[in-house]
């Protein structure tokens, strides 16, 4: 059920996702926006120099890896925006070379790379199996607009890259490549779904790590 003011924060967030600091004066006051944002109302170009010195301003890959990552949540607009108008500079750290140190320490900073109210896909385990409809209901119920997925992109985690099997950890995979897709053929970012089948991982490594977010048991043998 919904509570006292659930949707006029939806709005906010769900405008704010799109224009940030280019939010138009009469939108901040129809939103009850006074005085609680920067007064400078600023146009695109200029949000995006400044989130492109941002990136610029990062030590190592991952890190600007971490940094599109939430761009992504706060700003998608902003995040396309910079991938195309910087193709050759982003691409390599949303995919490879920069994806497989990201699916490396996946389960150590996912926390840290998106709000814990937004969904990036779907994870689901074998205990999933006899309720996916609520899955799937969830997913839909979490999306600020009610729209369908038109593609979808699918890990089990057991072979990401040249790196073997990495259990949850691969679902970097499925967000990077949806990534490229969105930039590259103009497909709407919030029509795709990254999923991860998370059976398990034969990983010793992720097995006992005390961090490790994903089903903490060896992968079903095919007939289950």
């Amino acid at each position: 059920m919904s509570e006292p003011g659930d949707s006029r924060r939806n709005s906010i967030e769900l405008i704010g996702a799109k224009a940030g600091t280019a939010m138009p004066a009469e939108m901040r006051q129809a939103l009850h926006l006074r005085g609680l944002v920067p007064t400078s109302i600023e146009n695109f170009s200029k949000q995006e120099l400044r989130a492109f010195q941002q990136l610029k301003s990062k030590s190592t890959n991952l890190e600007k890896y971490e940094f599109l990552a939430t761009l992504r949540v706060l700003n998608v607009n902003l995040f396309f925006r910079l991938v195309l108008n910087h193709f050759r500079d982003i691409v390599p750290l949303i995919y490879t070379p920069t994806i497989g140190e990201a699916c490396l320490s996946y389960s150590h900073i996912y926390p840290f790379l998106y709000p814990f109210r937004t969904s990036v896909g779907l994870f689901i385990t074998l205990d999933d199996a006899d309720c996916i409809d609520t899955v799937i209901e969830n997913y839909r119920r979490s999306m600020p607009e009610p729209i369908d997925p038109e593609i979808t992109v699918i890990t089990d985690g057991s072979r990401i890259l040249g790196l073997g099997d990495l259990g949850i950890n691969g679902m970097a995979i499925p967000i990077g490549k949806l990534q490229l897709y969105s930039a590259a053929a103009g497909l709407n970012p919030g029509r795709t779904l990254p999923i991860v089948l998370d059976f398990g991982t034969n990983n010793e490594q992720y097995l006992n790590d005390p961090l490790y977010l994903g089903t903490r048991e060896r992968r079903p043998d095919d007939k289950r």
